[in-house]
């Protein structure tokens, strides 16, 4: 059965304590550097937008956190990617090593990436 959760503390909650606080540290990234990012559940799993379009998703896993920033930004950080499992607009890093400042950069590309197309 699926569970549907109601808001991101939800999600986060739903896991044991050491994957709460690699989640909680992204969370507390992306809205540090897109402080007027929207915060909701999208796909069963923390999402973000700015000016109404997608702006990164992050979701827990077992063995791993996935990490979601459209393929433009995984586009434009592919190098520093490479080393990470990876499908289209997705990668995968270990739960003992998210490179939290690679996180950062990609959440503020796409912030400017969301100005320059959407802001109005």
């Amino acid at each position: 059965m699926k569970v549907e959760f109601k808001s991101v503390d939800d999600y986060i909650g739903s896991f044991p304590e050491e994957i709460q606080s690699t989640l909680t540290d992204i969370r507390n990234t992306i809205l540090q550097n897109a402080p007027d990012a929207i915060e909701s559940i999208s796909y069963g799993m923390p999402a973000y937008k700015l000016y109404g379009k997608p702006l990164v998703y992050f979701a827990g896993y077992k063995n791993h956190i996935g990490f979601y920033a459209t393929p433009t930004g995984h586009i434009e950080f592919s190098d520093e990617l490479s080393g990470y499992k990876q499908g289209k607009g997705s990668v995968q890093f270990p739960l003992d090593a998210v490179p939290m400042a690679l996180i950062k950069r990609i959440v503020i590309f796409r912030v400017m990436e969301n100005k320059l197309k959407f802001a109005k």
